[in-house]
């Protein structure tokens, strides 16, 4: 067996795992992790079959759909925190009077 086939295979095992952890997750947190996983493992399967075939670019849409994940998680993350995703986040959230 190839590295590039035993690192295939291990991506993939690993995403099953993920997969079984985002599904299964008790909290939402967990579940949250476990999609991040799952996103972290496609940005390498991605890198890895652009590598497989010689194309670079495939390396450049990696790390776009990685950049992707994080910004997704971060805003779930604070949607699950603050209840909105377009509340500023200030410490006064009384409303303002009108004149």
């Amino acid at each position: 067996m190839s590295m590039l086939a035993a690192a295939t295979v291990a991506l993939l095992v690993t995403v099953a795992m993920a997969l079984t952890r985002a599904a299964r997750g008790p909290t939402v947190f967990d579940r949250l992790q476990g999609a991040n996983s799952i996103g972290t493992c496609a940005m390498l399967l991605l890198a890895l079959f652009g590598f497989a075939n010689g194309r670079p670019e495939f390396l450049d849409l990696a790390l776009v759909y990685g950049l992707l994940n994080v910004i997704g998680v971060i805003a779930v993350l604070k949607f699950f925190r603050q209840g909105d995703l377009g509340d500023s986040g200030s410490a006064d959230r009384s409303p303002r009077a009108t004149p």
